[in-house]
């Protein structure tokens, strides 16, 4: 989880069942990586957040996948590949997202068929995408508890499993907080924020993302 990425659904259970015969959880878009070369993008998945199991499968994918990182000899060499492959890829030289893409089309029996592209929940959301969507993810929990006093009851201790299992049986068909929201390119922990987000817009986008 990239140290930019806050847990804003701290109610949410992720779907673990769902997982156990992958190793490689990310959220993404299945036929924008494994589709036809124009739908294919370097953001059909995300790697900012992703779950992955402790295991042999895991280490020789995250030893091919550094292959192809600053660290080698082959590093610009992979910028032309990659480049050459995702045409919306706005930089010439390799990132962590584009490469792992390449891997699981290009040897989707090794890697694509262990890896799960989740969309049914924000595993991994973007800062920009959930601003936009404020209006609607607060009235949706406004009107779920509105619909259902239950749910309007407040503690200040942790809340009971009971009222979270209630939450989630009311939440369904409704729109919902994501999991994790990705704050990309602000870079709390350094600030050295990416120059295409204006400082002032980062920190207003962040207090809304916090506050649904």
């Amino acid at each position: 989880m990239d140290s930019d990425a806050v847990f804003t659904d701290m109610e949410f259970e992720i779907p673990l069942g769902r997982y156990k015969d992958y190793n490689l959880v990310a959220h993404g878009w299945p036929n924008m990586v494994y589709g036809d070369e124009e739908d294919k993008s370097w953001t059909g998945l995300n790697t900012g957040v992703f779950l992955i199991r402790n295991c042999q499968w895991s280490m020789d994918l995250m030893e091919e996948w550094a292959s192809m990182g600053p660290q080698t000899l082959n590093f610009e060499k992979w910028g032309k590949t990659l480049t050459s492959v995702f045409k919306d890829k706005p930089f010439p030289l390799p990132d962590d997202q584009s490469a792992l893409i390449y891997l699981l089309f290009t040897n989707k029996e090794k890697w694509g068929k262990k890896t799960y592209i989740e969309n049914e929940y924000y595993l991994n959301s973007y800062r920009l995408a959930m601003v936009k969507m404020f209006d609607n993810l607060t009235e949706s929990y406004t009107e779920m508890e509105k619909d259902h006093k239950i749910l309007r009851t407040r503690h200040a201790e942790k809340v009971k499993g009971l009222e979270v299992w209630e939450r989630e049986k009311y939440l369904k068909g409704r729109v919902r907080r994501p999991f994790v929201t990705h704050f990309t390119g602000c870079q709390p922990c350094n600030g050295e924020h990416n120059p295409q987000y204006k400082g002032d817009t980062v920190l207003r986008n962040s207090v809304l993302c916090i506050r649904i």
